[in-house]
């Protein structure tokens, strides 16, 4: 017979009269790790949060390891022995890594004062456990996003959880670090029977990594079943990309032929500390220059500089003319626009509604007078929602309320709607679904065929092939190589990104 860590059956959740879950089930078996997909608002989070204790169920069954469970708040989900790793990092930056990891749980002395060199022995075994080598002292400000999802994964290891959730873990991962860590997680599975709920966008990693699958759309359940098909093939990745959107996406051509103009910007012996090591280039209108490389190459740090945002060395020059970059309201004064990567810390305004994020950037537009018009910041909000099909329940729920997908759509809409000359865009389909990412990649075609010089910085391959006229490699914080359009594969990628050189 079989065991089951959970079982959900009937979940149903409404919002101001808009049913977001309509009788979701979820079976998962004990000591499988289980793929949860589906499009960007298609109601996992929701799902995953009613089992984390976040948000209540309106109606509908829990059964934990075979027993009901009543779930109303996150205490009463870690006490049943569930672990939560969000997508969006919830690391306190003011706080250490040890005491980020014993949180609400720290260990004391007899005589009831923190014992700060046990909680910091425990971190160092469990850092030690995953292979990686992390500082349990260090602020968690001044780690890099890649060891803060770490530290998230290491804080549910620490809690020895029975049934743990992963949502977009390895966003921020090199692919070194989410080796090591699926190997932690099977390993967990495999000899402690631990149970784990994996949401994924990176089909590649769902098909790599899980035991079974259940697709959800539009708040209901589509399919599910093992990713081991009967004879021993796993499924393919555009079957499951078609049950999340509906139609075959995965195969659709992004790359469209455009006209590429005269020279926009230039680049000359840029360093950013010792983190970036005197690199040129040259973006022309209308071009899509991708950047890449491993993660702590310099690509990040380098495209920061260029927005102001890290002193640099160098020249940067816009239009033939040499520009001093002090600030990042000085870069989009001068035309230049940068979504950054991390979407929570760095993009969003959190207390801020849908519209109000989406005209941050443009609120001239907005004007009448010396007074804004709420009428047009209604209409360009609602302009943008519907272009890039943002889904929320209002223009003026707080931009929190939404999807982390949704939420990259209206950090990219305020850019859109800034209009600028140069578009910097760092990992733009971070946290995105299949489908959203075509769309994404549409309105970025747009832009290059409106004669905007667009960078876009990402780790993935195959988003730099799918975009890209021309593609700079990157490696320890230099410039290892270019590749034209016709050479982009990921061979030449890999070999010029480890530090190899093309034939």
């Amino acid at each position: 017979m079989e065991k089951f860590s959970l079982q959900m059956k009937d979940i149903v959740k409404s919002y101001s009269g808009v049913t977001v879950l309509k009788g979701v089930s979820l079976n998962v078996r004990q000591g499988e790790i289980h793929a949860l997909l589906g499009e960007n608002g298609a109601g996992k989070t929701t799902l995953m949060n009613i089992l984390g204790g976040v948000i209540p169920k309106d109606s509908g069954e829990i059964f934990l390891f075979g027993e009901p469970a009543r779930i109303s708040s996150p205490a009463d989900s870690q006490a049943l022995g569930i672990a939560f790793i969000h997508q969006e990092l919830n690391v306190v930056n003011d706080l250490r890594v040890y005491e980020n990891l014993f949180l609400g749980r720290e260990l004391h002395k007899k005589s009831g004062i923190l014992d700060a060199k046990r909680m910091c022995e425990e971190t160092a075994k469990i850092f030690n456990k995953m292979n990686v080598s992390i500082d349990p002292r260090a602020m968690m400000r001044d780690l890099e996003t890649s060891y803060k999802q770490i530290v998230e994964i290491a804080k549910a290891l620490l809690m020895d959880a029975r049934l743990i959730i992963m949502d977009e873990p390895t966003t921020s991962l090199t692919q070194k670090e989410i080796d090591n860590v699926f190997n932690i997680i099977r390993g967990l599975t495999k000899d402690h029977d631990v149970t784990v709920i994996f949401i994924s966008h990176k089909l590649g990693e769902v098909v790599d990594f899980c035991d079974s699958y259940t697709v959800l759309r539009n708040g209901e359940n589509v399919s599910s079943g093992s990713i081991t098909q009967p004879d021993g093939s796993k499924i393919n990745q555009a079957d499951l990309a078609r049950m999340m959107v509906g139609k075959d996406v995965l195969n659709q051509q992004v790359y469209e032929e455009h006209e590429i103009g005269r020279t926009l910007l230039e680049v000359k012996d840029m360093t950013v500390d010792n983190r970036v090591k005197g690199v040129s280039f040259s973006l022309r209108e209308g071009e899509i220059l991708g950047i890449t490389g491993l993660l702590g190459d310099g690509k990040d740090e380098m495209v920061r500089a260029l927005f102001g945002d890290l002193h640099h060395t160098g020249t940067v020059l816009k239009d033939g003319k040499q520009l001093s970059i002090r600030h990042p309201s000085h870069a989009k004064k001068l035309g230049i626009g940068y979504l950054p990567p991390n979407r929570k810390e760095n993009a969003i305004i959190k207390d801020m509604s849908v519209q109000d994020n989406i005209n941050i950037t443009a609120l001239e537009k907005c004007r009448r007078g010396i007074r804004l018009s709420r009428r047009k910041e209604r209409d360009i909000a609602r302009e943008f929602i519907e272009k890039l099909r943002i889904k929320t329940d209002s223009l003026i729920c707080k931009i929190t309320s939404l999807s982390g997908g949704n939420q990259q759509k209206c950090v990219l809409s305020k850019w859109l709607n800034a209009r600028p000359d140069v578009m910097i865009m760092s990992n733009p389909t971070q946290g995105v679904d299949v489908g959203a990412k075509n769309e994404i990649y549409t309105e970025i075609m747009k832009l290059a065929k409106q004669k905007i010089g667009i960078i876009v910085t990402s780790g993935e391959a195959q988003e730099i092939i799918k975009l890209c006229d021309r593609c700079l490699v990157m490696y320890h914080g230099e410039l290892r190589g270019e590749l034209s359009r016709d050479q982009l594969t990921e061979e030449n990628i890999m070999i010029l990104s480890t530090g190899g050189s093309l034939n």
